[in-house]
């Protein structure tokens, strides 16, 4: 068969992918099956006759990808989105939307803001709850514009899929379920991304593909670094009691984990979503088994286990990992840019990622959108969006990296979660930090803030 498909090769000079290329098609394509009722020569060589030219593609269909699309809609520019799962599909994650993600909704596309408030599957949080390692719980409702306000909680099934489907409204996006990329390599004029349906070109190709980016593993440069990234699981329950009466989200600092927190936070239809996030190197140097550690402190902690007496595992623990946004990463080069996950751009301190995800993928695409207008694609070019990322996200990376730091030291946490029950200052400084970074950079970097929260 293989003598076969080299003859065609040389007879048919409409193919014009390199032996290697071709080669690795055919072999994906076997492995994947051929439809019923096809003849396997003539597919092959149709395969591989179809190479798919657009002007973006964008590997990823979650928040970033998503977000890059819509950004893209109307644009004039031919764009490809590529996902390797069929939506709707679940991706692990805590499920909370901040009040952030709903303030990116609306940038992104005022239809979109309008039509996530008919989404059924989630239901609204009005604050968050912190205990310390002391057992200390602080009560932080979310302020947005000095009024009450909330953010969601949505299973990443239902939320990502809501982003999927607006994608479908702009024509010039074209939209490539079930489509695994394996390898992209790089011409002088363009990207080659060979997946298992197929051969993609493009004059710039932008990674959403998560923290285990296929395309920052073949083009880019961004390596796991155990200091600047975490490991997590996450089991949904059903039963869970004794939540607060306007669903906060549940963060417990327990002295076993640091630097690092338990979650759970609710869901509609009494479910809630249950987890474990713990900072790689710790997980590393101490050997720390996450699943038994999640199972003991539910099971034996007085705060959780009268709450989880009587709820039940909807499925066994499943993983993930989260690249911090504590270092800065080279997140572009020649003809490509990484969001979201795959450019590490998750939160230090609280592990939240979808909000900075789904900017990314806007800027990303307005960026994408000059250099077409400047038909400049280069590596020099495109280092103007990892300054413009970086501006809008480093102070409160650089911010929640200390506060990660400073919660590796129990009696640090302990003292300042006690210290806000008692001070007012400290309490309003702990909503506005919510909901306003540069008020929060203006503060800490103040020694009057320290002066007040020590003695007054």
């Amino acid at each position: 068969m293989l003598s076969l498909f080299l003859h065609e090769m040389q007879e048919t000079s409409k193919i014009r992918i390199k032996y290697f290329i071709a080669l690795k098609t055919l072999i994906l394509t076997a492995k994947n099956g051929i439809p019923e009722g096809t003849r396997r020569k003539s597919y092959y060589i149709k395969i591989l006759m179809e190479i798919k030219k657009f002007d973006v593609v964008i590997v990823g269909a979650g928040p970033a990808g998503a977000s890059c699309a819509i950004r893209l809609g109307n644009s004039g520019l031919n764009v490809a989105l590529l996902d390797k799962a069929t939506f709707p599909r679940d991706k692990t994650c805590g499920d909370a939307l901040s009040v952030d993600v709903i303030n990116q909704l609306s940038i992104l596309s005022k239809k979109l803001a309008e039509d996530f408030k008919s989404l059924e599957n989630k239901i609204p949080s009005y604050g968050v709850k912190i205990f310390s390692p002391g057992n200390e719980c602080i009560d932080i409702p979310f302020i947005y514009k000095n009024a009450k306000s909330c953010g969601f909680i949505s299973p990443r099934l239902s939320f990502d899929n809501f982003l999927f489907q607006h994608v479908k409204e702009y024509p010039n996006i074209h939209i490539f379920e079930n489509c695994a990329v394996e390898k992209i390599t790089q011409e002088e004029s363009n990207n080659v991304l060979l997946t298992n349906i197929g051969t993609f070109e493009c004059d710039l190709v932008i990674g959403a593909d998560g923290a285990h980016s296929v395309i920052s593993r073949n083009i880019g440069d961004i390596k796991v670094d155990k200091k600047h990234h975490s490991a997590g699981l996450r089991i949904y329950y059903e039963g869970v009691t004794s939540f607060n009466d306007e669903n906060f989200i549940e963060l417990h600092f327990f002295k076993e984990i640091l630097p690092g927190y338990f979650w759970i936070f609710p869901l509609p239809d009494n479910k809630a979503n249950v987890g474990i996030g713990m900072l790689s190197s710790v997980i590393a140097k101490d050997k720390v088994d996450l699943k038994k550690v999640l199972q003991k402190l539910i099971t034996t902690h007085p705060n959780l286990k009268e709450r989880f007496k009587n709820a039940r595992p909807l499925e066994t623990p499943k993983g993930y990992g989260l690249p911090l946004g504590s270092k800065k990463r080279n997140i572009s080069g020649e003809r490509f840019l990484l969001t979201g996950d795959a450019a590490a751009l998750i939160d230090p301190f609280s592990g939240e990622g979808i909000a900075n995800a789904i900017r990314s993928g806007r800027v990303a695409a307005e960026h994408a959108i000059k250099c077409f207008e400047q038909k400049n694609f280069s590596a020099a070019f495109n280092k103007g969006y990892n300054k413009e990322i970086y501006r809008r996200m480093w102070k409160e990376f650089k911010i929640s990296r200390t506060l990660q730091t400073i919660i590796t030291y129990p009696w640090a946490f302990n003292f300042v979660v006690k210290k806000a029950k008692q001070s007012k200052y400290l309490q309003q400084f702990l909503i506005e930090a919510l909901a306003n970074v540069e008020k929060k950079k203006k503060l800490l970097t103040k020694p009057a803030f320290y002066y007040r929260m020590l003695f007054k």
